[in-house]
């Protein structure tokens, strides 16, 4: 137990100085483009999927709860909400920086949900192509979401690093006790790692609206304890608090719900396909 908890300390230890260089850069560029990227998104129009799925791909902190106000309004289609949210990385592109993972890898990761986002978009609005509601909704993201973007720019990078390595050190600990008593080969069995059956937990785990649901997924596949397609799986379902946002702001509980179901779906086949090429190759 001794030896655990001290891994873990060093192990967050070392991941400080890249994550806070990481959320820094991030919100540098969110305080400076934000109004921007709202702007670009809303005049998206038909390439809107493609537009969403580039600009969801980076980590900005509250970009997809923006998108889902900017949905619920009607200014963005669905298509557009539903790349942005598959698109999302995150805190995975973070994290997988800290634990020196190759870049090469990185954006191998980024690519594929962003590929998925964009092609997902584009058939939804194409099947969707008639139905245009004009809904208006009052939206005030940060205020609401105490995202703390008025605090100044060190203050949220400090929080956000602060809370990021909290809850990466949890699940490091938690999964290291499990890795120590329960056993590699019996956690890769628990979430069904290399079973085409593994994406459909994974995608499960991505729709908790916590960031903490993309720190859980990276972590386990870092440590090997879920394959790739079970990641993707999870990682294109994960989309931060945006779909805790959408329940909360959408009054069509129907339609939050089939948005959900669209999401989980993409997930769990988009993993599938990924583990059965595995296996083929």
């Amino acid at each position: 137990m001794k030896d655990i908890i001290l891994d873990t300390l060093l192990d967050g230890i070392k991941l400080i100085p890249f994550l806070f260089i990481a959320f820094l850069i991030i919100e540098l560029i969110e305080h400076k483009y934000s109004k921007k990227t709202k702007k670009i998104v809303s005049n998206s129009g038909k390439f809107g999927p493609i537009i969403g799925g580039v600009l969801g791909a980076f980590p900005q902190c509250g970009f997809s709860v923006m998108a889902t106000n900017l949905y619920i309004t009607r200014i963005i289609s669905l298509g557009t909400l539903i790349s942005i949210y598959l698109s999302t990385s995150d805190e995975m592109l973070p994290i997988l920086i800290s634990e020196g993972v190759s870049f090469g890898f990185a954006f191998k990761i980024i690519l594929i949900k962003l590929s998925i986002g964009i092609a997902a978009g584009f058939i939804i609005d194409f099947i969707l192509r008639n139905k245009n509601k004009n809904i208006e909704l009052d939206s005030h993201i940060c205020e609401d979401e105490h995202c703390h973007c008025d605090h100044g720019l060190i203050k949220p990078v400090i929080k956000h690093t602060i809370n990021i390595l909290i809850f990466i050190m949890i699940v490091t600990f938690a999964l290291n006790l499990l890795f120590e008593y329960v056993g590699e080969d019996n956690l890769s069995k628990l979430f069904l790692k290399n079973s085409i059956f593994g994406p459909f937990i994974a995608s499960i785990i991505g729709l908790i609206p916590n960031c903490g649901a993309s720190v859980i997924l990276t972590e386990l596949y870092l440590k090997n304890a879920i394959s790739l397609g079970s990641g993707i799986a999870g990682l294109l379902t994960g989309s931060g608090v945006a779909i805790l946002v959408l329940f909360k702001s959408n009054k069509n509980l129907k339609e939050n719900l089939s948005i959900s179901l669209i999401i989980y779906t993409i997930g769990v086949l988009s993993g599938i396909v990924i583990e059965l090429i595995g296996m083929i190759l």
